[in-house]
């Protein structure tokens, strides 16, 4: 397709380099070797992340472990997205009319993602993506499976899908400027392609589900009470609607958001400056809110407890008892590092921002940092999920923070 010379000219440099559908693809295909990451380094402290996500267990020692399927679907979809990169620069050579002539390449290797996970291939984890399909099919709509069938795994995912917002925004982007007569994909992004409200709502789409999901838990505490006759050990299920609270904070950022990008006072009848205002409280409300839900009820650390409990001598300040990270400066480092990503990202969910982020590198740079945050929380939510199962490391585990070499004293 075609696109408009004079959008042509305003191609900036990242934009000629990696073009949007370029970046989405390489945004998915980095989260797939972070949760191989992920599934490797806690296997290696004794983690069994398959049992907590209700994921089948190896029935043959022979077969490859999780992680290593996850590495080989990974190294399977980055060898065509490489491959498609250094076809297209040679096309290109930074030319503007050349990039947007050949948006079919990034578009292609898009359409060979989605192959990826559909054809039964036994190579890369086949059983694998099909439960990654099944589970995204059912949060989807906001469904939820129970405990004993992968709850777990479903709020992982679900949570992940949130880092994606903007990803899956900048998809859409892609995907409306290739069909829409007159863009091309591979041109300078149109963020208001599809009208105005139409991409904020794509990116509201992972809280919304979180949200509904949230709502189906607090339900199910609710009638399990009532069939009791009394408040179970889950309590009266506040926790799930403080739960749903944080998540539907995002709404309000990503709705005045969207005002203020076409901002109309003849329609909104309230000051730009005033609109500005209530959309930062917003922010600053959905960033420390998260921050302090990541810390002390996904991860279960005491930091925002009473003073007994963060003073408490059985652990480090502000932390826990179990923990299978032994080097306590670990947890604070994540903790600053959370606070600082919370914060970015909430501003990055507002798409009103972009022209302050006038090289498209900044928007792609925080998508990315999303990513590493996310993958980061991985490792400590699943940690406590395993905490709260089994109480801890036994005393004669050896972990990888307990092995010492005669290089550890330099």
């Amino acid at each position: 397709m075609d696109g408009d010379p004079a959008v042509e000219d305003e191609l900036d440099s990242f934009s000629l380099f990696l073009p949007l559908p370029f970046r989405v693809g390489l945004i998915i295909v980095l989260g797939i070797w972070a949760w191989g990451l992920n599934l490797h380094y806690l296997r290696a402290i004794r983690i069994d992340v398959p049992s907590l996500i209700r994921y089948p267990s190896r029935s043959s020692p022979t077969e490859p472990t999780h992680h290593l399927s996850t590495y080989r679907l990974a190294t399977l979809l980055t060898i065509p997205l490489a491959a498609c990169l250094l076809l297209f620069w040679t096309l290109t050579r930074g030319d503007s009319e050349a990039a947007v002539a050949w948006e079919i390449l990034p578009n292609i290797y898009l359409l060979l993602l989605v192959i990826a996970f559909a054809i039964p291939f036994q190579f890369a984890s086949r059983s694998g993506r099909y439960r990654t399909l099944a589970t995204l099919r059912r949060i989807s709509v906001g469904g939820i499976a129970e405990a004993q069938d992968g709850k777990f795994g479903d709020i992982l995912l679900a949570d992940a899908l949130t880092s994606y917002a903007k990803v899956l925004g900048d998809l859409f982007v892609s995907l409306c400027m290739f069909f829409t007569p007159g863009k091309s994909s591979t041109g300078r992004p149109d963020r208001n392609c599809g009208g105005q409200y139409l991409v904020p709502f794509v990116i509201a789409i992972p809280s919304m589900i979180r949200l509904r999901q949230c709502l189906i838990e607090y339900l199910r505490v609710k009638r399990a009470n009532e069939k009791t006759g009394t408040i179970g050990p889950q309590g009266w299920g506040g926790q799930h609607l403080a739960n749903a609270l944080k998540y539907s904070t995002a709404f309000p950022v990503i709705i005045l958001s969207a005002l203020q990008r076409g901002y109309d006072p003849a329609k909104i009848h309230m000051s730009e400056a005033g609109l500005f205002r209530l959309w930062l409280f917003f922010v600053f409300l959905n960033s420390f809110y998260s921050f302090y839900w990541d810390v002390a009820k996904d991860w279960d650390l005491s930091l925002f407890s009473s003073a007994r409990e963060r003073n408490d001598p059985e652990h480090p300040f502000g932390l826990r008892k179990h923990r299978y990270f032994h080097v306590h400066e670990i947890y604070y480092t994540v903790i600053f590092i959370d606070l600082m990503l919370r914060c970015t990202w909430s501003f990055k969910l507002s798409p009103h921002l972009d022209h302050f982020n006038d090289l498209e590198g900044g928007i792609f740079l925080m998508e990315a940092l999303e990513v590493f945050r996310r993958w980061i929380w991985i490792f400590f939510r699943v940690e406590t999920e395993w905490v709260r199962n089994h109480k801890g490391p036994a005393p004669t585990d050896v972990l990888l923070n307990d092995i010492t070499t005669p290089y550890d004293d330099d």
